[in-house]
């Protein structure tokens, strides 16, 4: 069975940020201080070798407030759910839509007393892969959400704080609303449409079973997007960089490492605006690249955009309808 997300977890090298050294993702916060939504609206901006079976693949492509932060210029947004683990808990979780299931630190593990075992993992972030260990819990829960007996990869500790990732699996029937105004967060069944004024709502397709994919144009050019809430930064591949070439824009090259500590170039430029829906995306840092997380969700050759917190997080509010595939989205007023 194949297991699909994206566990963020990358940096640019020569950037600082004020967190330990193991923490890799904010790395790319620096980049995006400033953007502009529509409406006239400005916002400040230890792996083991492989057994000679398959093996299942896990893609895993500062003080924080409880649950919630909308992006700042000096660190990133981010999106935690307060999680009990076989009846413990709450740990704090980063709500990741573009993991397929949950993964958690090493801590995390012994915290909840579950003893090692041999199974193993393929995780897949955004520049690599590589086999880490895994173990079986007896239960997942937060607000409506409840997941019995699975396996559940153990990957480092590069969350900033946060205990490990929430997956997407489970969502299927879930709504999920994600308050950074008042830093809030609940999961609950989808029971009806969703009512919500001031909102722009954007149809979605699930891809793989937990992708949110919707398209969005750059500069004239239709590009699929990916909104990942695990993802610190926003990137692109190189199909949508060649074809924004003819604006001639120079980039900044720099160095990716990944959560799997594979490195790949990037160059990171000011994007055209971007039209989601009824709002403008203005003043956007991409980084463009020949991403290893591109090639394992199969988008190498049309363009395609993955948009992560340094954008999510500059919104009021995120809905997300997994049973209705919609997002709603607010920005400040």
């Amino acid at each position: 069975m194949r297991v699909w997300g994206n566990w963020g977890g990358w940096r640019l090298t020569g950037v600082e940020t004020n967190m330990a050294p193991r923490v890799l993702l904010f790395a790319l916060a620096s980049l995006a201080p400033f953007a502009c939504l529509a409406n006239d609206v400005d916002i400040p901006a230890a792996p083991q070798p492989p057994p000679p079976d398959p093996v299942e693949e896990v893609v895993v492509a500062a003080p924080e407030p409880r649950y919630v932060a909308p992006t700042l210029r000096d660190r990133i947004g981010r999106v935690w759910a307060p999680v009990y683990i076989n009846g413990k808990g709450p740990y704090r979780l980063v709500l990741d839509t573009g993991a397929n299931r949950t993964a958690i630190v090493p801590s995390l593990a012994k915290k909840i007393g579950v003893p090692a075992e041999t199974n193993v993992l393929k995780v897949v972030g955004a520049t690599g892969a590589s086999v880490v260990p895994a173990i079986k819990v007896h239960s997942i829960e937060v607000g409506d959400l409840f997941l019995g007996d699975r396996q559940v990869a153990i990957v480092p500790d590069v969350f900033g704080g946060a205990e490990g990732v929430l997956g997407a699996d489970g969502l299927g029937d879930k709504r999920v609303n994600i308050d950074f105004k008042n830093d809030q967060i609940s999961i609950l069944r989808s029971t009806g449409p969703v009512r919500a004024n001031g909102f722009t709502r954007i149809p979605v397709k699930l891809r793989y079973g937990h992708l949110l994919m919707f398209d969005v144009t750059l500069a004239g050019v239709r590009t699929r997007a990916m909104l990942d809430t695990g993802a610190q930064s926003t990137i692109g591949n190189s199909s949508l960089r060649a074809a924004l070439a003819r604006r001639k824009r120079q980039g900044v090259e720099n160095i990716i490492i990944g959560v799997t500590l594979d490195a790949q170039k990037g160059e990171t430029l000011l994007a055209p605006a971007v039209e989601l829906g009824d709002l403008t995306l203005r003043g956007m840092q991409v980084t463009f690249g020949d991403m290893y997380i591109f090639e394992a969700w199969k988008m190498t050759d049309t363009p395609a955009l993955l948009i992560g917190m340094d954008i999510i997080g500059l919104l009021d509010s995120l809905i997300i309808d997994y049973k209705r595939r919609e997002l709603h989205l607010r920005a400040p007023r």
